[in-house]
């Protein structure tokens, strides 16, 4: 039950001329656990009840009952409320153990259909840990997503085309080693696009060759694709030990390259409504209108752009999938991209473009810089999880040196520490890359919610019970009280992590369930043989269950034993 919805039914009953979402969302929480576990302020109805806020505190603390409530009272210009410990706890418990992982689910999505365009790296270069944030955020908003009742599909929109694969064509030609690069393929690509720009700033005429070489890959010169063909296998199976590391899939791999033959229609469509416009010898759609600069359509070459191929992605996802929302998990970067490429699909006469939507992020520093590929300041995201499964094993190793499955587990802890310290923090900030904090087992980490996890199950496998019998009784006590109110706010926290585009909501919510059940593990002695046993046992489950599935929704998995 959402206990917000019942009170504010409550309110209401004696202010009909509110609506009921209207005071749903003026419902607060107090900042101290003594003046209770529901607040409604009455400051906005001084105006229209002509009374002072305090006045209609009071009115209402005397008006209001209801079997849920164990005591309504007036704080100052509050209505504030205490439910009734016994029966909510008992309540609460009893459905997280029937829900089982299926407790949050949110309904809003309904079965909507959403597209999901994350991960996107360009092929031929490496999978740094520039790439792990939109890999993470996207993975994360796909899952979120499906527990609000989407229909998902998840696009890896692979950067397979473009001026770059000019660039690395004659770097091959001019630098390369066939056998080089079969040896080690990615790490020789790397190398060439590298010598590339280094070379470039003391010869710009490169830049030409460069150009020169993406046109005839786009007019399909049979050299060129074959390069461009083994560039991007190559490339491929390297990200798929990436994924596969990661457990991160797709429905679908289509990237720009997809669009090559579909692109004539968009420009033609284009030309038709009269959006084009010629400036110095490109074609462009013209924004000024929204005080935009034009979006670039085809340069003077007549090779087609970014812009290009996403208008064309946008009609065809649209076409294919009928998706309600589109997001586009892309860094903060690209945002005057977006803007353009959203109103030109709004101009275009496209209703559903007011669906699209894109999800920026921060970058990943290191020392404080960003990381750049151009520059070969990077640090390689396989060697960086490897690191990580490493220093997780000699962690567990002292920590727990006869644990089964040390090697299955320390993979969940370095990998989940991975993920966990990027969604932890807000998508749009920028996050410092530390891999001595990813992997503490104390304070706000992955490790730590895990352990906690582990901790929770220790407990239950040391007690004898049947679970599908547990006779729950309510708990009354504080720090039970601490632990059920916070896992009551899991369904809001999913649905607000979801309509902001925030995995750091559940992240954090993760971390607040774990210092409270910490705290109360410390304090209470849970196998204690008395009436009040199963429902305690039942209150440890309940918090393995959300743990299990919070971490789930984030893509990192819960060992039972660590």
């Amino acid at each position: 039950m959402n206990f917000k919805t019942m009170y504010a039914k409550e309110i209401i009953k004696y202010l009909p001329s509110l609506s009921q979402s209207e005071v749903e969302q003026l419902i607060e929480k107090p900042r101290l656990e003594e003046q209770g576990d529901l607040a409604f302020p009455c400051f906005s109805l001084a105006k229209i009840l002509k009374k002072s806020p305090q006045e209609i505190a009071q009115e209402l603390a005397r008006a209001i009952q209801h079997p849920l409530l164990e005591t309504v009272v007036a704080n100052g210009p509050y209505v504030n409320v205490f439910l009734s410990k016994k029966t909510v706890s008992k309540e609460i418990l009893e459905t997280i153990l029937t829900e089982g992982e299926n407790f949050g689910f949110v309904s809003i999505g309904a079965s909507k259909n959403i597209v999901v365009d994350f991960s996107s790296p360009n092929i031929a270069k490496p999978f740094s840990m520039g790439h792990l944030r939109s890999t993470v955020i996207g993975n994360a908003l796909s899952t979120i997503a499906e527990k609000c009742g989407y229909n998902v599909t998840k696009i890896n929109h692979l950067g397979d085309w473009g001026t770059q694969f000019g660039k690395l064509i004659v770097a091959y030609k001019k630098w390369g080693n066939e056998n080089s690069v079969k040896e080690n393929p990615i790490e020789e690509l790397l190398s060439l696009y590298v010598k590339f720009h280094t070379e470039a700033e003391l010869n710009p005429l490169l830049d030409e060759e460069a150009r020169s070489w993406f046109l005839k890959l786009e007019e399909g010169n049979e050299e060129a694709e074959a390069l461009w063909k083994w560039f991007r296998d190559e490339s491929l199976k390297e990200f798929t030990k990436i994924y596969r590391l990661l457990d991160v899939t797709f429905d679908s791999y289509q990237g720009e390259a997809f669009y090559n033959d579909k692109m004539d229609r968009t420009v033609e469509e284009l030309k038709k409504l009269e959006l084009l416009t010629k400036s110095e010898g490109a074609e462009v759609v013209n924004l000024e209108d929204v005080q935009l600069p034009p979006c670039l359509i085809k340069k003077s070459d007549g090779a087609t752009l970014y812009a290009t191929r996403d208008l064309t992605a946008a009609v065809y996802r649209y076409e294919n999938y009928n998706f309600e929302q589109a997001i586009y998990v892309v860094g903060q970067e690209q945002g005057l991209h977006f803007k353009q490429v959203f109103i030109v699909l709004e101009k275009m006469g496209y209703s559903w473009a007011k669906g699209l939507k894109h999800v920026p992020f921060g970058f990943i520093l290191k020392d404080g810089k960003k990381m750049s590929t151009r520059k070969g300041k990077i640090v390689l995201l396989e060697e960086v999880i490897t690191e990580a499964i490493d220093l997780a094993k000699q962690s567990i190793a002292a920590k727990n040196p006869n644990l089964e499955n040390k090697e299955a587990v320390a993979r969940m802890v370095g990998v989940g520490a991975i993920i966990f310290h990027d969604l932890k923090n807000e998508r749009q900030n920028n996050v410092e890359f530390s891999l001595n904090d990813m992997l503490r087992f104390e304070g706000t980490t992955g490790p730590y919610v895990q352990y906690t996890h582990a901790r929770a199950c220790s407990i239950l496998r040391k007690a004898t019970y049947n679970e599908s019998k547990l006779n729950i009784d309510g708990l009354t006590d504080s720090l039970s009280w601490s632990v059920i109110k916070r896992l009551m706010e899991f369904s809001s926290i999913i649905e607000k992590s979801f309509s902001q585009y925030e995995p750091s909501q559940i992240a954090k919510y993760l971390i607040d369930v774990s210092q409270d059940f910490n705290k109360y593990y410390a304090h209470v002695k849970v196998l204690s043989d008395d009436h009040l046993l199963e429902s305690r046992l039942a209150l440890v489950k309940a918090v393995t269950i959300v743990l299990k599935e919070g971490l789930r929704l984030l893509g990192i998995k819960a060992p039972d034993k660590m």
